[in-house]
């Protein structure tokens, strides 16, 4: 293998599997390609568990190549079984476009899309599936497709071994993402398909699609699923996701959760989230002591690519000003409070419940008796506490849930 997108891939982490390494190495190195990622909209925003598959399709842009961004507006109202231990959420159709949209903010500011050869195509499952008409659909494609195959692979086989449900609906959705491929490869000329690699078994159906059906070469290629030093799932933390669009995670939060890297999992993040060379990623964790200056480096560059150099330095300069100084920090989450409302009072637990600092009032109260929320760096000691205006300096007070947690309420 001797092709630089490829040989970065490897050198970062990313390269999984592949159905024809050297083959797609040579090809890649005559003539530029196209590759997809599909991504699920389930929700309004990805989280960072997606956030590799898009580094991906940076590095795609990198080395010339041209990403094409599948949104799954059709499988989505069906929804992928693989991982899932029970039957997703149906969701309606005009939720899955406000989605979509929504989604597409990450993209447009993580790709390059000033570039016209190397622009994201973005392109929507929708507009073929829900034009198929199922008999031909059957005839066409279902006859390449044994259930013989289909119960071997990982997304149905654990289910049934767990004696888990598994509705036809989701059964058919490996039927489906193959058929993705080949529209691709038909309209798009997109020879190959990137996912993780709960997706090998979807994703090879794809290739032997396009195969059968064609006779042509396509490809699939994975990417390793990541897991935390700790043992727990990339994307998620014990006070929820982490989204990937601003209006549902601050450029501050997003900065603080790679600042908080475990240890162990610092080097391999910088090569996996950052543009930094590995070279250079071998020798800054080979001389630099101090790991919380490498978490640092790790968590400006991260929020950088996706939220900008501004929000980057902005956040950094927050966590300094807080942490160190002691001091407000600007750029801290905001909540802001009606100034008829804080005349009245408010009792402090029902203002942590209802702005969701934690989940409910019984925490809250737990936590105020642990000494573990702060005014302006004074011990919050009575869960009776009354929010009141001479709390305030200038209309604002810092509140802090342990050392790591800092919210601006600000009276409007």
């Amino acid at each position: 293998m001797k092709n630089n997108f490829l040989l970065e891939m490897q050198s970062r982490g990313y390269l999984n599997q592949c159905t024809d390494l050297d083959k797609l190495s040579e090809i890649c190195n005559k003539t530029p390609i196209s590759g997809y990622i599909g991504f699920d909209c389930t929700a309004s925003s990805l989280h960072v568990g997606s956030l590799l598959q898009i580094m991906i399709l940076k590095l795609m842009q990198k080395h010339g190549h041209r990403p094409i961004v599948l949104l799954g507006g059709g499988t989505t109202l069906i929804g992928d079984p693989s991982g899932k231990d029970s039957t997703r959420k149906i969701l309606e159709n005009n939720q899955i476009k406000k989605n979509i949209r929504s989604i597409k903010k990450v993209f447009n500011k993580i790709l390059d899309t000033s570039n016209k050869k190397i622009a994201p195509i973005f392109v929507n499952n929708a507009v073929w599936l829900t034009k198929l008409n199922y008999i031909q659909f059957l005839r066409d494609i279902g006859s390449h497709f044994t259930i013989n195959k289909m119960l071997t692979f990982d997304s149905v086989k654990l289910r049934l071994e767990r004696e888990q449900s598994l509705s036809y609906m989701e059964f058919n959705y490996m039927m489906l993402q193959a058929y993705d491929f080949f529209q691709l490869f038909k309209k798009n000329n997109c020879v190959l398909q990137i996912g993780g690699s709960d997706q090998w078994g979807n994703i090879v159906n794809g290739v032997d699609l396009i195969r059968r059906k064609l006779q042509k070469e396509a490809f699939g290629l994975t990417s390793k699923l990541i897991t935390l030093a700790s043992g727990a799932k990339m994307g998620k933390t014990e006070k929820g996701a982490i989204w990937l669009n601003e209006d549902q995670l601050s450029p501050y939060n997003y900065w603080q959760f790679w600042r908080n890297t475990d240890d162990r999992d610092t080097e391999r993040f910088l090569n996996f989230f950052t543009e930094i060379e590995t070279a250079e990623i071998n020798n800054i964790c080979k001389n630099e002591k101090n790991i919380n200056n490498i978490k640092i480096l790790l968590a400006n560059e991260a929020t950088k690519i996706l939220h900008g150099e501004k929000a980057s330095k902005n956040a950094e300069q927050t966590a300094k000003e807080t942490f160190v100084g002691g001091g407000l920090g600007l750029d801290l989450p905001e909540i802001r409070i009606k100034s008829k409302d804080i005349e009245k009072g408010i009792n402090i637990l029902d203002f942590i419940s209802k702005n969701k600092i934690l989940s409910s009032k019984s925490e809250a109260r737990r936590a105020i008796a642990n000494k573990g929320f702060k005014i302006d760096g004074v011990i919050i000691k009575d869960e009776k506490k009354i929010l009141q205006t001479n709390d305030f300096e200038k209309g604002v007070l810092k509140l802090s849930y342990g050392k790591k947690k800092h919210y601006l309420i600000k009276i409007i």
